[in-house]
């Protein structure tokens, strides 16, 4: 497979010194500045995700009129890591 370049960046030497100074054994800068640039593609299309399920959700409670109060969504989702505790603490 062919490889692409990411284009140069011109940084203040202060952030290249803070990125050198957080690179573990054997990491380069070049693998470093591309496991970021993973990661920001991966958050970015994890909210943009989140988003769309979010517009989704309000959409089908418009079309359906069904709407459930927070106190009633946080009740649900502690009782659910109550269970999810009780059960990393059994097994």
């Amino acid at each position: 497979m062919k490889t692409a370049t990411i284009p140069s960046l011109r940084v203040a030497p202060e952030l290249r010194a803070a990125a050198e100074s957080v690179l573990q054994k054997g990491e380069s800068l070049s693998s470093f500045v591309e496991d970021a640039i993973r990661t920001g593609i991966e958050r970015r299309r994890m909210q943009s995700e989140f988003i769309a399920r979010g517009i989704a959700s309000r959409e089908d409670a418009k079309r359906s009129g069904e709407y459930f109060s927070a106190d009633s969504v946080l009740k649900d989702l502690d009782r659910m890591l109550a269970k999810a505790e009780n059960k990393t603490k059994a097994g």
